[in-house]
């Protein structure tokens, strides 16, 4: 595989694992005021593809934060415990927006270097042809 097939491979595996990340950030976002929920968490890992030769970057796996969520003494509430404590979720909103943001750049990045490399290809083939 040429250099540059393999520079728009590898920003397309980030590409994909970054929109994951988006998509488990989102979700987490819209579970916030849900009783209970635990926030998810994504992992990564490096990914080689033996035929080509390509490196990327693949989800690892998603896991939950085991941080306790807020308590708060409630006994008429209906999913209030034995004690009479409500848990809440344990997400933090800006905690959650800035790895939106981040997700968000990281993809424009591997974006940008998927277009490069495509330009570049288009570019030698122009060359080729003439």
């Amino acid at each position: 595989m040429n250099p540059l097939n393999k520079a728009m491979s590898s920003a397309a595996s980030g590409m994909d694992a970054q929109a994951f990340r988006l998509r488990v950030v989102s979700e987490n976002i819209s579970n916030a005021d849900t009783h209970g929920y635990q926030r998810k968490l994504l992992s990564f890992k490096s990914i080689v593809d033996n035929l080509s030769g390509a490196g990327g970057v693949a989800v690892g796996g998603v896991s939950l934060d085991s941080s306790e969520g807020e308590q708060q003494f409630d006994p008429g509430h209906p999913l209030a415990d034995e004690n009479g404590y409500v848990t809440f979720s344990n997400v933090e909103m800006m905690t959650e927006l800035a790895d939106a943001r981040e997700a968000g750049r990281s993809y424009e990045a591997n974006l940008a270097t998927f277009k490069q490399a495509r330009e570049m290809y288009g570019s030698l083939i122009d060359l080729l042809r003439r």
